[in-house]
């Protein structure tokens, strides 16, 4: 396994390592997260509808702003002289109909939170962009996080513009920056924690190099960084999100710990395996696991602070079940989880937007938020003013996107066979083994497409590993023609999804003209 790719032409051996600070990464790096942001943020107020989850996730979070915790909500209200679901009344700005009781919430509540301060910050519940604002702003910090991650990994500007420009212009990340949901705060954590990481292999390659330059008969430490320790928290918050953090924390502590004793190896210190992987892994576990725990445990202080929260008093109802040696309200905590645990392994109610873990990279069943038929002719509708007008959200990546990545991620593997080894590999495999394949397990669980959020960065960064590869084995003009190919082509792609992707008024024709497949509708 070697740290870098072999050159195998003189010409690239004069091209000088693109530096990940410098004002001009820098420049790049904003001028494509305003992009993004623009895609993110223009009429993030429309539709004005509680879009799919949202009736979960932002009448949670806007209850927990109120009141601390999740509230129930009525079935039907009374909403001038009509019976109505609250959605209706909500989405018109009348906010204020939940009830006393405490809702029965299966997710963790961090995540809630961030579209609560979303809505404070913003204009409140009134306002469906407010409600949407931390998604929009969490997939703009993506954008800049994944450039930064591909610049460290790879030191090419054009390369890192690629992957910050399919990241900005993908539809799943698009509808997910959207839509107030709560699985695109798992990818930009996650994310981030992996960048944090690969600054920590940074870092702890030069000390293994300045120690090999002295002539240290030891390997320096290199288990323990502030890096490692920022990673872990944002692991934490990330499953504070969801359950499915925990398998990027598995992933990426074993990946990390892996690197630095591979990095021992080639730096000529003994005890590469022993030492760098059974030593150094116990040890970077000792700090990491705890800090995740206690980080995870913080995302549910307004549970603990809130009396009348969801099974707070359950252990004082039910004396002698549980664990019993455990305090009253830990006990109550533990039996909550376990509830929630049951839901998550057993939830098999069949929805009409299903999609089979399996078929998610090749986007087979998108989720369809919203889709309704439209009075008149307004936007787009002008145009064809014999023909129904309609709006949707469907949550569907850019075909070329996801199809390609798939195809660079095989790609990936079997250059990095031919290769005899390189530990980039290992960056783009990372988000498949913590974001995709848990989930195999789970085959005959209710899950959806857009779940997927997850994937999209390593997605990308499989597609910017196999632009590396033609960079440092074919011909300039070669790689030149790829980017760019990739990048206009893509771009085309997207301008034509982009109104079914954001509920800009269409005629029926365009938008079924976009349902390739029968599974898409």
């Amino acid at each position: 396994m070697s740290d870098t790719y072999p050159i195998r032409h003189a010409r690239h051996r004069s091209r000088p390592a693109m530096p990940t600070a410098g004002w001009l990464t820098w420049l790049v790096t904003l001028a494509v997260a305003a992009l993004g942001g623009l895609l993110r943020f223009v009429r993030l107020g429309e539709p004005r509808a509680v879009v799919f989850d949202e009736t979960y996730y932002v009448k949670d979070a806007w209850t927990m702003l109120n009141t601390g915790e999740p509230r129930n909500w009525p079935e039907t209200m009374d909403w001038h002289g009509q019976a109505v679901n609250p959605n209706v009344a909500f989405a018109a700005g009348d906010t204020d109909h939940w009830l006393p009781s405490a809702e029965y919430v299966v997710h963790p509540p961090f995540g809630k939170w961030l579209i609560a301060w979303g809505m404070q910050l913003f204009g409140g519940a009134s306002n469906p962009a407010a409600w949407r604002a931390a998604t929009a702003i969490a997939g703009t910090v993506a954008i800049i996080i994944l450039m930064r991650a591909v610049l460290r990994l790879w030191h090419d500007l054009p390369i890192a513009a690629l992957g910050g420009v399919l990241m900005a212009i993908d539809g799943v990340g698009i509808t997910m920056s959207r839509t107030g949901l709560l699985d695109v705060f798992i990818m930009v954590l996650a994310l981030g924690a992996f960048q944090l990481l690969l600054m920590h292999r940074d870092w702890a390659h030069g000390r293994l190099e300045r120690a090999r330059a002295a002539g240290a008969a030891r390997a320096p430490r290199i288990w323990l960084s502030w890096c490692r320790v920022g990673a872990a928290v944002l692991l934490g918050l990330a499953t504070g999100v969801k359950w499915s953090g925990t398998y990027f924390l598995a992933v990426f502590c074993a990946i990390s710990v892996l690197w630095d004793a591979w990095m021992r190896r080639q730096a000529g210190f003994d005890g590469w395996f022993l030492r760098g992987v059974l030593g150094d892994g116990a040890l970077t576990a000792l700090y990491m696991l705890p800090i995740y725990a206690l980080t995870y445990l913080a995302t549910w202080t307004g549970w603990f602070l809130h009396t009348d929260s969801y099974m707070h008093d359950w252990a004082r109802l039910h004396p002698g079940e549980g664990i019993s040696w455990l305090p009253e309200t830990l006990r109550s905590f533990v039996q909550y989880h376990a509830q929630m645990w049951q839901f998550h392994t057993t939830l098999d109610t069949p929805h009409d937007y299903q999609a089979n873990p399996l078929t998610w990279p090749l986007q087979i069943r998108p989720t369809s938020f919203y889709w309704e038929k439209l009075e008149g002719h307004p936007g787009l509708c002008s145009l064809a003013p014999d023909s129904q007008c309609v709006a949707a959200v469907t949550s569907l990546g850019n075909p070329l996107i996801w199809w390609l990545g798939t195809l660079c991620a095989v790609a990936a593997i079997v250059i990095a066979i031919a290769q005899r080894g390189d530990w980039r590999i290992w960056a783009v495999l990372a988000g498949f083994l913590g974001g995709w394949l848990p989930w195999a397990q789970y085959l005959n669980r209710t899950t959806f497409t857009f779940y997927s959020i997850v994937l999209l960065p390593w997605m990308i960064l499989a597609i910017c590993y196999v632009c590396n590869w033609i960079r440092e084995t074919c011909d300039p003009g070669l790689f030149n023609g790829v980017v760019w190919g990739i990048g206009i082509v893509c771009g085309i792609m997207s301008l034509y999804f982009y109104p079914i992707w954001t509920a800009m008024p269409v005629p029926y024709d365009f938008w079924l003209s976009h349902m390739w497949l029968r599974s898409w509708i």
